[in-house]
């Protein structure tokens, strides 16, 4: 099979990946084959290749928004899935299970979790392999290049919003206009809300007032012309959490979304953090996150915006949503 593998982690450049021939993977116990049709391209699958996450040893395969068709079984599958069936493989890979909390519920939080395109090999690639338990039904009449992006984007984007437990007439700010954001915003808009968006770049601004925000900034630092009952902060930029925060209302909640933030610096008490505003990180995502946000999007009909690259430019889709030339998803069309 074709993949593209990391050869060199650090800042972005045309030897960052290589196109590569690969044996096909086989599936392990509880696990399933899937010959790949799209796979997104998120911004942590440049933390992954920047070196911005730990790097881990071996070889790596990007990618952890995979829809796919299921081509094989592993043994000790449960049969949830069979051959021809399509599946979205999401970031989380498996989570063990055991620990006190996935006992409890948050899988998110797992102490030993295994995530897709990192500890697992990902979606740039013809065929991926995925745990039974934690892949996704999807439908099989819809552009899987539309479904790729809901698969991350899409699910992180709802556990923030979901966090910030925002009712209809309330107000979002969201700080960084990209994949997740403009879902969230189509999210937002669906549930009654207003929703105030700050980013950098012209393009990222345009995006953001064709896709319904009520106000865009001139940049990522601007101020909201009214208090925020909420924020999510998309881009992965420490500094500008103390400027958010003297944003919020009242009770007010600051939601960061990254798998990667740059420090925060040091937060003035009566200023940004006095009157009960809260300051919340949202880590990865659980099953049960997934679900309802898949269900919520086919309902609401929550349909992403992309730009499509085949597999061969992945470094190409990498590089654009680095230097914020996107207007849309970048997801890579594979099968």
């Amino acid at each position: 099979m074709k993949a593209q593998v990391i050869r060199r982690h650090g800042p972005l450049g045309a030897d960052s990946l290589d196109l590569a021939l690969r044996p096909v993977p086989e599936p392990g116990a509880g696990e399933i084959l899937v010959r790949v049709l799209a796979c997104g391209v998120c911004r942590t699958d440049l933390h992954v290749v920047e070196g911005d996450l730990p790097v881990l040893p071996g070889e790596g395969i990007p990618g952890h928004e995979v829809v796919g068709e299921v081509v094989k079984n592993g043994p000790g599958t449960r049969g949830l899935y069979r051959p021809g069936d399509r599946v979205g493989i999401a970031w989380l890979y498996r989570a063990c299970g055991r620990c006190a909390y996935c006992r409890r519920g948050d899988e998110n939080l797992c102490l030993s979790p295994l995530f897709t395109g990192y500890h697992r090999p990902g979606g740039y690639a013809e065929y991926a392999v995925g745990d039974e338990a934690f892949c996704y039904p999807l439908s099989s009449s819809e552009d899987p290049v539309l479904q790729a992006p809901l698969l991350c984007a899409g699910i992180i984007g709802y556990r923030a919003f979901a966090q910030s437990g925002l009712k209809a007439g309330q107000r979002l700010g969201l700080y960084g206009f990209g994949a997740s954001a403009h879902l969230v915003l189509k999210l937002a808009k669906s549930s009654g809300l207003s929703v105030y968006v700050a980013t950098r770049g012209g393009r990222h601004r345009e995006w953001a007032l064709e896709a319904g925000a009520d106000w865009v900034g001139e940049d990522a630092a601007s101020v909201p012309p009214e208090p925020l009952d909420g924020a999510i902060l998309f881009a992965p930029a420490g500094e500008l959490v103390p400027g958010i925060m003297g944003a919020l209302d009242r009770g007010g909640i600051l939601l960061t979304a990254g798998i990667h933030l740059t420090d925060i610096p040091s937060l003035n008490y009566q200023r940004e953090l006095f009157f009960e505003k809260r300051l919340r990180s949202v880590t990865a995502n659980t099953r049960q996150d997934g679900r309802t946000w898949l269900s919520l999007a086919r309902e609401r009909g929550l349909v992403p915006e992309v730009t499509v690259y085949p597999l061969a430019e992945a470094s190409q889709a990498l590089s654009d949503l680095k230097n914020d030339r996107l207007m849309g998803v970048a997801v890579l069309r594979v099968g």
